[in-house]
């Protein structure tokens, strides 16, 4: 298991085999992609007022005087609230006329009347919703605003929460059955549930289903990229991790601000929202086992299989012993003690280790999220902000790639994240004033986040031991959805003060920064395939302490201690 690697150098790095790989792991990609935005489109929450029914026999003029104004900054139409309608309706009858200021002029012939001096009640025949961008969505066929307006965030909490377990759930079976099994199980709840949601006849009832959705969203891409990890070696390895499955990722997610464009009705677009995870099912027979995973169970023969169907494809010659009997022997020991979940803290290393990457992966998707639900704050065409924020991924996730094959993993991920947290931060001083400006820091902000997240999936891969990989990928990414969890209520901040989630979002990419700095480097280091071969974690690690040095003290602490300080000196 060591010399995994060195042992398939025969089949190249990018032959038939790999490309088919490649392609076939990236088109799988495009069902969990093209469904993470759906809950920003179908809970969409329209402009909305109070409704004023049709027989009330209302002037035209005390029809628009009936809901109340309120001068915040920008005057606007209450959306909770309008003047008492039995008491406009007579007002309208004698052919009183709205006075809305006291200074404001009337026709002599008609008695004023001051709206601020009328008593006010809430929406009690519903509200009329704007249809300027959606002709229905969740929040409007069930009317989740005003007194249940606090169902919205919760809705969203709930899918995250559902992407959180099945990120649990996936990891486990993943590493005890298999990567396959569990990437067409995912791809298979996404187009299950995205259906079902379209005939969700209550809340309670889309609530539920759209938890389901959620345990296939983030547990299809986990796995995918494990997959591609452990099947790809060398380059291919980072073009696909860093670049390749990224860019399908971002383009699928491109896909659906268009779609929601055309297809207004949220039920409509649940329904088209399964259509790529249907497409999938034929790829299930060009998909293949992880040959790295079946040899840490122990079965050599179906790894050497398929690893000689490999070198067919490649049209090379696999050794006739691809993996010598006494190592198979003792990665099937080692694999006879089954890992589990708990194992990520098991010794101080891998705990600390582990520690740090939850910790980063909630902050870099609270940002994530954060800044996808604070756009709609922002002035524009929701549709084409949508657009842009995903477009921004593409040059993102490029600038994660050439940094992975040019630079470290620690210092390509501080320096995306300080970029787009400064960028982030300085939202508070032109935010009132610059919209244009403002969006420009708002997608540069994004670059960062998305380039550092590019790059921390990469960097938690080449941590993470063979024998638990998808087991921890899976739990960072269920602390991820804790990040996603949290960061509809970013944007109730902004009750209090507008700039006030943008300001959390900077500070929580900072947090990433500072816990980078405690990790250790696996720049062109081989993937460790035990718990015992992962990289020893350092408290600090000065930038400028040679690589010899490094591996020196990295082989003094594997064999006395599982921690160690270096302490810099200039």
């Amino acid at each position: 298991m060591q010399d995994y690697e060195e042992s398939v150098l025969f089949l190249g790095t990018w032959g038939p085999f790999q490309k088919r790989i490649f392609f076939v792991l990236c088109l799988t990609c495009v069902p969990c992609g093209y469904n993470i935005l759906s809950v920003i489109f179908l809970l969409a929450s329209p402009p909305h007022h109070c409704d004023i029914p049709a027989h009330s026999n209302l002037s035209q003029e005390w029809i628009q005087a009936s809901i109340p104004v309120e001068v915040a900054g920008q005057p606007e139409r209450s959306s909770c609230s309008r003047y008492e309608l039995d008491l406009v309706r007579n007002l309208s009858a004698m052919g009183a006329s709205p006075n809305w200021l006291q200074n404001q002029s009337v026709p002599e012939s008609k008695p004023e009347v001051l709206l601020s001096n009328l008593k006010q009640e809430g929406c009690r025949d519903g509200w009329t919703y704007s249809e300027e961008y959606f002709q229905s969505t969740v929040v409007t066929e069930f009317d989740l605003v005003c007194s249940e307006q606090w169902k919205q965030p919760l809705t969203s909490l709930v899918y995250f929460l559902g992407g959180l377990s099945g990120c649990f759930i996936s990891g486990l079976i993943s590493d005890r059955f298999g990567r396959k099994p569990v990437l067409f199980g995912s791809i298979a709840v996404l187009s299950i549930f995205s259906s079902a949601v379209a005939f969700a006849p209550s809340w309670p009832v889309f609530t539920v289903l759209f938890f389901m959705l959620g345990l296939g969203q983030i547990a299809c891409y986990i796995v995918v990229f494990v997959l591609g990890s452990e099947i790809l070696v060398g380059s291919s390895r980072i073009l696909f991790s860093s670049l390749g499955q990224p860019f399908v990722y971002a383009f699928s997610m491109m896909l659906l601000p268009g779609t929601a464009y055309l297809v207004r009705s949220w039920r409509h677009l649940s329904l088209i929202m399964a259509v790529p995870g249907l497409a999938c099912i034929p790829l299930w027979w060009l998909v293949p086992e992880s040959p790295r995973w079946l040899l840490s169970r122990g079965r050599l023969q179906e790894a050497e299989l398929l690893l000689r169907s490999a070198a067919l494809e490649n049209q090379v010659e696999a050794p006739p012993v691809i993996f010598l009997p006494p190592k198979a022997e003792k990665a099937a020991t080692r694999q006879a003690e089954s890992v589990s979940f708990l194992d990520l803290l098991k010794t101080a290393n891998i705990r600390h280790i582990t520690l740090k990457l939850w910790l980063i992966w909630f902050s870099m998707s609270a940002s994530y999220f954060g800044l996808s639900f604070s756009m709609s704050t922002l002035y524009g065409n929701l549709f084409l902000n949508y657009f842009l924020l995903t477009a921004v991924e593409l040059p993102a996730y490029f600038a994660s790639w050439l940094a992975a094959r040019s630079f470290p993993r620690r210092l390509s991920f501080m320096g995306f994240s300080l970029l787009g947290a400064l960028a982030l931060l300085f939202i508070q001083g032109t935010m009132k004033s610059y919209p244009t400006l403002t969006m420009s820091l708002v997608l540069l902000g994004k670059f960062g986040v998305l380039a550092g997240n590019g790059v921390v999936y990469t960097y938690t891969g080449e941590l993470s031991p063979t024998v638990i990989r998808n087991t921890a990928m899976s739990s960072c990414a269920m602390f991820s959805r804790v990040g996603s969890s949290v960061s509809p209520y970013l944007l109730e901040m902004a009750e209090f003060n507008k700039l006030l989630p943008w300001i959390t979002l900077g500070v929580l990419s900072l947090l990433g920064v500072l816990l980078c700095i405690f990790l250790p480097e696996t720049f062109r280091q081989p993937l460790p395939d035990t718990i015992e071969q992962m990289p020893v974690t350092r408290w600090f690690t000065c930038p400028w302490v040679s690589k010899t040095a490094m591996k020196e003290e990295e082989k003094i602490a594997k064999e006395q201690t599982p921690s160690i300080e270096i302490i810099c000196t200039t």
